[in-house]
């Protein structure tokens, strides 16, 4: 058999799996499996960089399957080259706890880089792949940092916003090293593209200043299909679009070309129908015959030599290696902390998101990695570092980032930052506006994605720009997000604290902090650095006995301090708990919560935003259960009663409730 009949025999393999795995599971998506089986075979054999024995190879080449529906293909692939997936993960394909679920998901098993699936996404975390790469490849030379970013997205992605955020954002910044391969088959689940699409995808990519490729129909021509790639891939001013035609569901005799192929299921006759076109043992599942095998396993012994050649690169590299650990670490320097600014005088009055601002400068030398920016409001969300260069062609070495008003596509490409390593990004917008970013986030927490949000703006205490920009209900939705880390700091003290937190754990952090001036809190300086690490702790004791609890959060927090003075006077005790984070809280045994919450006292939140789920927690709540007003911070935050004489109030009411009720008790015991 020739070279030339191998490779085929290799290709119609791929597409057999393709067809086998969502078959067998019944459910999945074949079809673009099997016609970009081609330039898959291409893309691992002859193009990409990397070692199956060490798929975290800090230089390899990275791949993205923007389209992750199509996930058995990069499957597929990972086996065949020698990754740690076997066939018979492949067999378990969308199976209860397999390696193998219906979309990429990175962590999951090696070779995965990015979690996708939400269509668009991959199009935005490649831009940030490819920034982080220019980033330390202008700083530590090609000897160390060299390689590509390889992207597959579809008629989806090109169609969602998100990836006209990121392309004009990468056509932008000049991003070299990207290549992205658009699949442009015609068809999408409701039928063919021309139902909804009649974008001109070459024109608006070279409208973003890409380089652009339109190769055409050649979706099985592998020689055609390399050229286009290396063609792509000697650009190093512009990012890359190739625009490759191809046909869903080829060779099948029936569905080709049709939305059927896009998300179902062949069927066992169209199934067997085509593996007698392709040449395939019709009645065998998952066949790899060994001499495919053997082809691509060559992809082992070929990376390994890549990556020692490397290796020896670094070890001979006279370089700061301290600094180039903290960087693959992802953490700072030993010692960094120390950097951490104090605020000793109390009642110096400092917004949060200058506080923060003080502190990510402070540190900024001691962590190497650290990249910071923000969606036009690098000023206003605290993310603006001091004398650093711009990311741009001319400085590819910049560690700020002028994002541009794309909250979605910055979050998506922190996300490629984060899960390219060496790169700790920061990123930064008003909290209301993290709505426009939230699939992002989600997508940063179900990754495990090591990024940090500086969200300000945080309540109705902005003012004047009135309810359209007064976050409410933002609190409680991100609440309610799994694996993100939601701090909202009470002063500048517990900033320094909470930045600290971000830095030194693993997955995405957001500071939730505000505009307005607060003040430095009587002995946070000694409290915070523990008291925000466990979420909540006891700020003013009052007794050991407290007759209510007051907690409050962020901006809020004061107001208790003050009403805690206030029924004082009344002769009622109140302790003031400061409860930054409900994760960390949570994350708590219970004799802390009960140390800190007290022995069964009333318990009033105070919090300018929704009261949704604070019934864990409290008894009653001062909250804003409907949108805002516009009107100075200070008016609005009076008007809705976030003073110490309206909180000191609620306390009293809630109390005099309570006892009512036990009396109530009382008399039906009697």
């Amino acid at each position: 058999m020739s070279d030339q009949d191998l490779e085929q025999r290799g290709i119609n393999v791929i597409r057999g799996l393709a067809m086998d795995a969502p078959q067998r599971a019944n459910a999945g998506h074949p079809g673009t499996a099997m016609a970009l089986a081609p330039l898959a075979h291409v893309l691992w054999t002859r193009i990409m960089r990397y070692d199956p024995t060490e798929p975290d190879w800090p230089d390899r080449d990275r791949f993205v399957l923007s389209n992750g529906h199509a996930c058995i293909l990069q499957y597929a692939m990972l086996h065949l080259t020698g990754y740690d997936l076997s066939l018979d993960d492949i067999r378990n394909f969308r199976q209860l706890h397999s390696r193998t679920p219906g979309h990429p998901e990175v962590h999951h098993l090696p070779g995965i880089e990015v979690t996708t699936g939400p269509l668009g996404q991959g199009v935005g975390n490649g831009v940030g792949l490819g920034i982080a790469e220019r980033i330390l490849r202008a700083r530590y030379g090609p000897e160390l940092v060299d390689h590509h970013t390889f992207v597959i997205c579809g008629d989806g992605d090109l169609m969602e916003g998100v990836s006209h955020e990121a392309a004009s954002l990468a056509g932008h910044l000049g991003l070299g090293r990207l290549v992205y391969i658009y699949d442009d088959n015609h068809i999408t689940i409701d039928g063919p593209t021309e139902m909804a699409l009649s974008d001109d995808a070459v024109r608006r990519f070279e409208s973003y200043g890409w380089h652009t490729d339109d190769i055409g129909d050649v979706a099985n021509d592998t020689d055609a299909l390399e050229a286009a790639v290396r063609r792509a891939m000697a650009v190093e001013d512009q990012p890359s679009l190739i625009v490759l035609r191809s046909h869903i569901g080829y060779p099948a005799p029936h569905l080709t070309d049709t939305s059927k192929a896009h998300g179902s299921p062949l069927g066992e006759d169209e199934v067997r129908a085509t593996k007698e076109i392709l040449g395939l043992p019709p009645d065998e599942q998952f066949f790899v015959p060994d001499d495919v095998l053997e082809m691509y396993r060559q992809a082992v012994p070929r990376g390994q030599a890549l990556r020692k050649q490397w290796e020896e690169r670094v070890a001979a590299w006279s370089g700061d290696r301290e600094e180039w650990d903290a960087l693959w670490s992802n953490q700072g320097r030993p010692g960094w902390q120390d950097l951490l600014p104090t605020w000793e005088k109390a009642g110096e009055q400092v917004a949060t998101r200058h506080s923060i601002n003080k502190v990510l400068n402070a540190v900024a030398p001691r962590i190497p990695g650290l990249v910071a920016g923000a969606a036009d409001l690098t000023g206003n969300t605290g993310t603006k570092l001091d004398g650093a260069a711009l990311q741009s062609r001319e400085h590819p070495e910049g560690r700020a980032v002028a994002y541009g008003v794309r909250e979605h596509a910055m979050g998506a490409a922190m996300n490629g930052m984060s899960l390219h390593g060496g790169v700790l990004p920061v990123g930064g917008t008003f909290f209301v506006f993290s709505d426009y970013m939230r699939p992002s986030v989600r997508l940063a927490a179900l990754s495990e994605a090591k990024v940090i949000y500086f969200w300000s703006h945080d309540s109705v205490g902005l003012g004047e720009d009135g309810p359209t920009h007064q976050p409410v209900e933002q609190l409680a939705a991100m609440r309610a997000m799994p694996g993100l880390r939601l701090i909202r700091p009470a002063d500048a003290n517990e900033s320094a604290q909470a930045f600290r937190v971000a830095v030194e754990r693993n997955g995405p952090t957001a500071l939730v902090l505000s505009r307005q001036n607060v003040p430095v809190l009587e002995d946070t300086a000694t409290l915070a650095p523990e008291g925000v690490e466990r979420g909540a702790y006891v700020l003013v004791q009052g007794d050991d006995d407290p007759d209510v609890v007051l907690i409050g959060t962020g901006s809020e927090v004061w107001v208790c301090v003050e009403a805690a003075k206030l029924l004082a006077g009344d002769g009622i005790t109140a302790r003031v708990v400061s409860m930054p984070s409900w994760d960390l809280f949570d994350e708590q045994d219970d004799d802390y919560q009960d140390r800190v919450l007290g022995p069964g006292s009333p318990i009033l939140s105070v919090e300018a935003a929704s009261s949704f789920g604070w019934a864990r927690w409290a008894d009653d709540s001062v909250a804003i259960d409907h949108f805002g007003e516009s009107g100075p911070g200070e008016s609005v935050l009076g008007d809705l009663g976030f003073l110490p004489e309206h909180v000191a109030e609620r306390a009293r009411a809630l109390l005099d409730e309570l006892d009512g009720l036990e009396y109530d008790d009382d008399e039906e015991d009697a």
